[in-house]
């Protein structure tokens, strides 16, 4: 009686029986191209993750760089008409400047003067109003010009946003009004003195 190989051996039912380096070669065969796709399955979408996440990130890089355009001309163009409304209704430093020239006028004023120059402190009060609302209007007409004209001056390309014109040009138009009031009340030539003769 030979003796048979591993390969030659024939199992109880009269099939061939497989040797160990097949079984062995038939699971690493079966089992490689599931794990293999699997693998570069995840590999791929981790690299696609990793992309995207670059791309939102050189996205974002660039806009917190710039910052955002116009906030400084915006605010300086709400300053401006801000400006131009306090020259036409007053404001505390007006009201505190009148009462003082007005206590100093009393003070240098004795009860035996004249009514014209009684009443001319009064008209010295009022002068000093209408000073200080001119120096707003002033103001507000030289903040709301160098908004109007910045443009001129910065990046070119860059259009200025419609807003911010149409607020400067507001507080340019209020300021040009306040300091033709002003100057027309310090000059008496609206609501000047009463006559005293």
């Amino acid at each position: 009686m030979g003796t048979k190989t591993v390969d030659e051996a024939v199992d109880a039912n009269g099939t061939e029986a497989k040797s160990d380096e097949e079984t062995v070669n038939v699971t690493k065969t079966d089992e490689a191209p599931d794990v293999e796709v699997e693998e570069s399955g995840d590999t791929e979408a981790e690299d696609q993750d990793d992309l995207d996440a670059e791309a939102l990130e050189g996205e974002d890089a660039p806009e917190a760089e710039k910052g955002t355009p116009g906030v400084g001309q915006g605010a300086a163009a709400v300053v401006s008409a801000g400006l131009g409304v306090v020259s036409l209704t007053g404001s505390w430093v007006a009201t505190v400047a009148a009462a003082r020239e007005t206590l100093v006028g009393q003070l240098g004023t004795s009860s035996t003067a004249s009514v014209a120059k009684q009443v001319k402190v009064y008209g010295d009060a009022w002068a000093t109003t209408a000073l200080v609302g001119g120096l707003f209007a002033l103001a507000a007409l030289i903040v709301g010009v160098v908004v109007l004209v910045r443009p001129a001056f910065g990046a070119p390309g860059k259009p200025q946003a419609a807003w911010i014109k149409s607020v400067a040009w507001a507080g340019v138009s209020l300021g040009v009004i306040g300091l033709v009031l002003a100057v027309a009340k310090y000059s008496d030539i609206i609501l000047g003195l009463p006559s005293t003769s």
